[in-house]
Order: C-alpha cells, then structure tokens, then sequence
C-alpha cells in the first residue's frame, strides 16, 4: 500500500501545482502542507528540507526521498510511479522529447512568467523596459508552442503526457501576471489556446485548480 506522499506548498505559486496535478493524475495519496512565503518558506525547519527556500518539495515515505525543484519532482514521481506509462513514452524518441519539453517549461516558461509577474505586479518602481522585455517573452513562448502543435493535439506523440501537464499552472495565471498589457491567446495562438482547453478539461487538472482557487481565496 502506497503511503502518503506530503507536498510543501504555497497557497498561490503556480509550481508546487504543477507538482500536484501529476499526484492526482498518477491516482497517488498526498498531503498538501502550505507555507507562509514571509515566514517560513526562508527558514528552518524548512530550509532543513530545501535549502535554496523554495516551493514545492516533496517527501515520500515510500522511498525516503526529499526532493526539491518542481521538475526533478515530475521526473521523479514518473519514473517511480508511472509504471503503465500513462503520461509518458518509454520508447525512443519520445522519451527525450518529454524531457526536452519538460526542460522547456522550467528554464522557459516559468523564469519568464515569473520575471513578467515580479514587474508588473510587485517591483517599487515602474520599469516599463522590463515589463516589455518579459511580457514579449510570453508571447514568444506561447508563439513557440502555438507553432509546434499546429498539426497536433499534444506535444510528444498522440497522447498528453507529464510534458503538457507541466505547463498549465503558469498560464492560468497569465491574465495577472501581464498586468495591463492584454494578450488575446485565443486569437492569436489557436493551437495554444485549444490544447490548454484540452488539459483542464481533464479531471485531475480541473481539481487541482479548483483546490488552489479554494486555497488562494482562503
């Protein structure tokens, strides 16, 4: 019998999410734990578990793992959990082309996303360069995407796998973190748009966003 699987979590980051939407997917026990950003997220006793003070990390009595780094998390919980293969290739080249995707989103989407959010919602002074430069590097991340699934519904194969799964949580929170600046996604990146809709139209997404909706307003 699996064991609970604990998340250290905030109530409103898009990452530790991500990290959650791939629990419910794979059907696996987990406790949700929410940290205080101000508080505790920089201190011990949690620093202990992640020393570079950030979320998510998980720890798994099942094997005795600490893990920090949402997409070290992801792989992990794919390689130990996945044993059907459910949202993955273990056949060359897919196999690499959900990794590569995967890496995509974590040195990409996220840094991007979140340089975009920290301009446009909490630097002290109004940096209208940086909030260009970041705002134009989502669009060019979405374009990117939007390219690659022009003929296709998910990003490696015919199937969704950890790869799409990674990207929805920073994009639900697109319409924040560009601030004033408008991006119609629908319009201007179709094949975008209608793979997002697929994603969180799966169960396991649409409650998991519905817990951090549940989360964030509480």
């Amino acid at each position: 019998m699996t064991q609970t699987i604990t998340l250290w979590s905030h109530k409103g980051g898009p990452n530790p999410w991500k990290v959650a939407i791939l629990l419910e997917e794979l059907g696996l026990p987990y406790e949700t734990k929410f940290l205080d950003m101000q508080t505790e997220v920089k201190a011990q006793p949690y620093t202990d578990k992640n020393p570079n003070g950030r979320v998510p990390t998980i720890d798994d009595p099942n094997t005795g793992i600490t893990l920090w780094e949402s997409g070290a998390i992801i792989e992990y919980l794919i390689d130990h959990y996945d044993k059907s293969n459910s949202l993955t290739y273990p056949s060359f080249p897919e196999k690499y082309y959900c990794k590569q995707y995967l890496h995509f989103q974590t040195s990409g989407q996220g840094p991007y996303f979140g340089q975009a959010a920290w301009f446009n919602n909490f630097h002290p002074e109004k940096v209208q360069s940086a909030k260009d430069r970041y705002v134009n590097e989502i669009k060019r991340v979405t374009t990117v995407l939007d390219t690659i699934l022009k003929d296709k519904d998910y990003l490696v194969g015919d199937k969704c796998t950890y790869a799409d799964l990674s990207f929805v949580t920073w994009y639900q929170l697109a319409p924040y973190i560009t601030g004033d600046t408008k991006i119609d996604f629908k319009g201007d990146y179709p094949h975008y748009y209608d793979w997002m809709e697929r994603l969180t139209a799966r169960p396991a997404v649409k409650k998991v966003l519905e817990d951090k909706q549940k989360a964030s307003s509480g």
